[in-house]
């Protein structure tokens, strides 16, 4: 009777009012409007009721997702989903009970509470904001309002300020600590027992991270002022979808764009001046250290001759149905927690340890830099909000804005680790963790990060030596390292720990060259050539062999009939990944092997023409091995019932109910912009599991922003929402959205009465 009296006092608070209408004597307020495809726009008069309004719109379209987010972070996945199950930190999966201990160990809830009062009066308001929104959905939804999916679950439950410290300490390390989690929590000195858990060292290759951002100057659009693609590569499926939202706030404050789960406003988007995207950076946002360990403990190590004490912290996982907590010491040192791999020979031994120092941990700044892009009215803005609060934390920021300049800034929490440094530093396997991340000899204090004057935080580089570039033509960032956005004007040389230099780079970021030139070739830059332009499905690995895999063919007359078959299928493909592109299905199976093979190209990498090389295939001495290749991938389809010359969209699709719908786009490895992540699907073929998600192209006129958008794998995660898949069939039949910024707009697009929430 109490629960209902509850939910009945809350649904009594719940009023349809004008938007930005003031509602007396309430904490919290903000009206919710949708719009076409559920697009929530959301209109507050302060930040906590921004926050307010966001959790409430989230939780009407994801709930399920966000609570089992939040059972993750707090370390109760084995206590809900047993400790075997799966958990996705970052980009990848592990067991849930090292998910738990990593959460209950690394995630440091007292230092987060105490960095939350150094935040700024609106971040804190706006998170408190959120919590208060989401709880007050669980309030007015009640039992049977909850999703299916998760109805009567215990993790879905009301949450705290703690919950969003947590989140939001995730999310900082995406891109660097979690993807080590289970190498972390499953550490354990020599002697004692290991947990017996398959721990693999990531490649970063190899994580799913992508993104294409591309800013346009004013020399090259056609309006003559800025204009960005955005086109970042996030997972189809898992928290870190996007999600489409528009916020009108406090101090003029109005944003449309996207954010991740529990984000309290869009973190890329447009606003009436400037239109930013984000692409993953080749960037280190932590370094590893070799320790050297007291002969006479290993749980102690050497700095500068003197024996310091590892600190400990044991953990409690709790565990469902009465089976005992399982309880856990993890070891931590100056340089950060002490982690093992074996497989990779990185294991802790009586004479050494490894530790990772991770830049981002305890990164509360970035929802202040978020608002601050959000709030700018230029590029330079732009630039001063991630250079003054070092808060963004593993992505480049790549903007244009309505004055007609484009910037692509790199600029992002990174150690202060000099060229220099990491050379004085380095030990003699630094070299075998080149791919992973710079190494560092932790037996020498001097080997911490040097600490500059004026940062905001101890330890990190200063903007003013990471690379940002500001440009009235064109700039474009497809995850390599800052070197080159744009061929006419390669960056000088920085540190090591922002990413390579003068190294080839990969065939997507060369097709992102190739085809932007060819794109402002043909004339300047407006939305209808940017929106062919981003969904063009061009193979660049296509382009540059197969007119050389055919001659080889033709040389082979006589050859098996899988060889033969696979050429004749890849003679009639149009080397595209469209929805009716026959043979794409071929190609993918088969670069998938030829790529890998060692001295593939005939012609070598040269650092003054990263654009067209390395190139042409070395078919005098790799001939057969390419058509072995082939011959393998006509048997993986066969073997797969797949028919070589299928239509791309009978191969790679969803499935909404019993409707499959083809989903367009192919493998980045294969230069393709358009980039999806397909893997074998239960209903037969593949499905992307990764890759295009929230693509945007925004101008500007006079009046204000003008942008196209679609959101590929839709705005709801509930099967029974009208919004779990429209967005999908939008994208499959290239139907871009003109999305509507303002109030005479969103009026016309509204697809239900504004809802006023208030408490």
């Amino acid at each position: 009777m109490k629960r209902i009296s509850v939910l009945a006092a809350a649904a009594a608070a719940l009023v349809v009012a004008p938007a930005g209408e003031a509602v007396a004597g309430k904490r919290y307020s903000a009206s919710i409007t949708r719009t076409t495809y559920g697009i929530p726009h959301i209109e507050a008069r302060d930040w906590r009721g921004v926050g307010y309004g966001v959790a409430y719109a989230y939780a009407e379209d994801n709930l399920c997702l966000l609570a089992e987010e939040f059972a993750t972070v707090a370390g109760e996945r084995s206590l809900h989903f047993g400790p075997e199950g799966k958990a996705v930190l970052g980009f990848e999966q592990v067991d849930n009970l090292s998910s738990d201990v990593f959460f209950r160990a690394v995630i440091d809830l007292p230092a987060l509470r105490e960095g939350a009062k150094t935040l700024t009066p609106r971040a804190r308001d706006l998170m408190e904001g959120y919590v208060a929104g989401y709880n007050r959905f669980l309030k007015d939804a009640g039992t049977e309002g909850i999703p299916a999916e998760c109805r009567g679950k215990a993790w879905v439950r009301p949450i705290t300020a703690d919950d969003m410290l947590r989140l939001n300490e995730k999310q900082m390390l995406l891109a660097s600590s979690l993807n080590l989690a289970p190498a972390i929590a499953n550490a354990a000195p020599p002697g004692s027992t290991a947990p017996k858990v398959a721990i693999t060292l990531p490649d970063p290759r190899e994580l799913g991270m992508g993104s294409n951002g591309w800013a346009f100057g004013s020399e090259v659009t056609a309006g003559g002022r800025g204009m960005v693609i955005g086109n970042p590569h996030f997972p189809w499926k898992g928290p870190n979808r996007f999600w489409q939202m528009h916020v009108k706030g406090p101090g003029g404050y109005e944003v449309m764009g996207v954010g991740l789960a529990g984000t309290p406003m869009p973190t890329l988007g447009f606003n009436r001046d400037v239109a930013w995207t984000h692409t993953v950076t080749a960037a280190r946002h932590f370094t590893l250290y070799q320790l050297a360990l007291d002969p006479a403990d290993p749980t102690r190590y050497m700095v500068d001759g003197q024996s310091v004490p590892m600190t400990t912290q044991t953990v409690t996982v709790p565990m469902a149905e009465g089976a005992p907590s399982v309880t856990r010491t993890l070891y931590s040192t100056r340089f950060g927690p002490v982690f093992v791999v074996p497989s990779r020979g990185i294991s802790w031994s009586a004479q050494s340890a490894f530790a990772l120092k991770d830049a981002n941990r305890g990164n509360q700044r970035g929802i202040e830099a978020w608002l601050r892009i959000g709030e700018a009215k230029s590029v330079g803005e732009i630039k001063a909000a991630v250079s003054e609060t070092l808060g963004i934390p593993w992505v480049n920021t790549i903007a244009a804005d309505r004055h007609g300049d484009a910037l692509h800034a790199d600029v992002t929490a990174v150690p202060n680790v000099s060229a220099e440094k990491a050379k004085a530093c380095s030990t003699p396997i630094t070299g075998l963790f080149k791919e992973l991340a710079i190494l560092l000899d932790g037996s020498k204090a001097a080997c911490d990060w040097d600490v500059a004057d004026a940062t905001s935080a101890p330890g990190l580089m200063p903007a003013s030596d990471q690379a940002a570039t500001v440009a009235k033509t064109w700039l474009t960032n497809s995850n390599d390292s800052y070197w080159v956005s744009n061929p006419a004007v390669p960056h000088r040389e920085l540190s090591p720990i922002l990413g390579d230099y003068a190294t080839p780079r990969s065939l997507r970021t060369r097709s992102n060259f190739t085809e932007t030139a060819a794109l402002l070739g043909a004339g300047k830059v407006d939305h209808a050539r940017a929106r062919a332009f981003a969904f063009a499905n061009k193979s660049l690995a296509a382009d540059m062999v197969l007119d050389e895999i055919g001659t080889l063919c033709a040389a082979s007359s006589g050859s098996a009939a899988a060889t033969a078959r696979g050429c004749a299928a890849l003679a009639g493909w149009d080397r595209r990944f469209e929805a009716s592109s026959r043979g794409a299905a071929l190609f993918r199976a088969f670069w998938a092997r030829a790529g890998r093979l060692p001295g593939l190209w005939a012609v070598p990498f040269d650092p003054a023409d990263p654009v067209t090389t390395p190139r042409d295939l070395a078919t005098d001495k790799l001939g057969d091995k390419l058509l072995t290749a082939l011959a393998e991938a006509v048997d993986e389809l066969d073997k797969a019932g797949i028919a070589l010359e299928a239509p791309w969209g009978d191969v790679q699709r969803v499935m909404a109910g019993n409707e499959a719908i083809p989903v367009h786009g192919g493998p980045g490895t294969a230069g393709v912009l358009n980039y999806q992540d397909a893997r074998p699907a239960p209903y037969g073929g593949l499905m992307p599991v990764h890759g295009t998600s929230y693509i945007q192209i925004v101008g500007f006129d006079d009046k204000g922003p003008v942008a196209d958008a679609i959101l590929s794998y839709s705005q709801s995660t509930n099967p029974a929402s009208p919004h779990a898949t429209d967005q999908t069939r939008a994208y499959a039949a290239k139907q871009w959205h003109r999305l509507p910024f303002g109030t005479k707009a969103i009026r016309a697009a509204a697809i239900s009465k504004p809802k006023r929430i208030s408490e």
